[in-house]
């Protein structure tokens, strides 16, 4: 079956937002690491719809925000690009076991919360490039 642009941007639009609801969810629950591998996830899902819309083409197979925001033509600024660089390891971070104690460790909830947060205007920041499709 094939789909159309416009179908597979919003796939990547929903499944988005419902891994930014996750993220909230789990950041309620104190599991801090897990709110900010859903974090990373749902800004990966929103920049990848935009991807597809930008070049329609399918979204590439990586995980790396700040060249996925490149590849959307956003024109990020040098703020959201250090924060897309900075999510971006929360990816890694939460998926191996050599590196998840260290990063669990990390994750208190002061840092969540402002990493929940950054993720929150990155989001509002994508999705209102979606409204101007």
């Amino acid at each position: 079956m094939s789909y159309t642009t416009a179908e597979i941007v919003a796939f990547w639009l929903r499944s988005g937002e419902r891994n930014w609801q996750i993220a909230r969810d789990l950041f309620k629950l104190k599991r801090y690491d897990a709110c900010l591998f859903f974090c990373h996830l749902a800004l990966e899902k929103l920049l990848k719809g935009l991807v597809v819309r930008a070049t329609k083409e399918p979204a590439p197979y990586i995980h790396d925000l700040a060249k996925l925001a490149t590849l959307t033509k956003l024109q990020p600024t040098t703020e959201q690009t250090q924060h897309l660089r900075t999510i971006a390891t929360f990816n890694v971070a939460a998926r191996y076991d050599n590196i998840k104690l260290a990063f669990y460790k990390k994750c208190t909830h002061p840092f969540t919360a402002r990493y929940l947060d950054i993720t929150k205007q990155l989001i509002l920041w994508l999705k209102g490039h979606y409204r101007k499709m």
